[in-house]
């Protein structure tokens, strides 16, 4: 059975594509098929004639570990903003405009059959496509299974339980959160991730410490905890 997950933040900069790259390798090391999109990126660059987002090359530097094919890079990243700045103000200044329907025709999952399909968000989970729509009325329409990254920095308790219940109150699935230690320096980091596995009424599916090295996914997936995956 195929399952969709949208992968979202309490903020921009907590660790999305960092967690979603250790997602996609924690799930192939368990034999497990993924595909994984980020179907908006604002704060893309010119590379190679075309607007490029690191976070989706990560992503599709990850997909293509061990692929002999090709994964063009539109596939993956289908709109590509070239301003760093709120997607909809993006697509504002070059008179493109977003949707929800805009999204899935340029995105469309079914298109794909493995066994994961993993969407990550852009900046948190209410970030506007529009001026009446969300990248939230995004997931809802998708019907997709949430996965709230947390940063943990001073109000990340706050921030994680607005958004957790603003999620719930959609009806959507939450299958766990992650506790992301972005800022090494945050006083009383065990007594967050305390109060919030209080406060979620879901399970803690990874804490990833902070690390310092070059290239940390392959420790980061191994603090995956991949049957609460398997068995959402």
């Amino acid at each position: 059975m195929q399952q969709k997950i949208f992968i979202t933040g309490t903020d921009t900069e907590v660790g999305k594509t960092f967690f979603t790259v250790a997602l996609i390798r924690a799930l192939r090391n368990a034999k497990q098929t993924v595909m994984a999109f980020k179907p908006v990126a604002a704060g893309c660059q010119q590379q190679d004639g075309q607007l490029k987002n690191e976070d989706a090359l990560a992503i599709i530097d990850e997909l293509m570990q061990g692929q002999a094919e090709s994964l063009a890079y539109s596939t993956v990243n289908p709109i590509a903003l070239e301003p760093p700045i709120a997607p909809h103000i993006a697509a504002e200044l070059i008179n493109q405009q977003l949707s929800v329907d805009y999204l899935q025709q340029h995105c469309p999952l079914s298109r794909f059959a493995q066994q994961f399909i993993l969407v990550e968000g852009a900046g948190g989970w209410l970030v506007p496509l529009n001026q009446r729509q969300t990248l939230a009325d995004y997931a809802q329409a998708e019907k997709l299974d949430i996965i709230l990254v947390v940063g943990l920095k001073l109000g990340c308790i706050n921030h994680a339980m607005l958004t957790y219940e603003n999620i719930r109150a959609r009806g959507l699935n939450v299958i766990g959160w992650v506790a992301n230690h972005i800022d090494p320096q945050m006083d009383n980091q065990a007594e967050n991730i305390q109060t919030l596995k209080n406060q979620l009424n879901c399970p803690l599916i990874a804490e990833i410490p902070y690390f310092d090295q070059v290239n940390p996914i392959g420790e980061a997936s191994k603090c995956v905890r991949i049957e609460h995956i398997l068995s959402s």
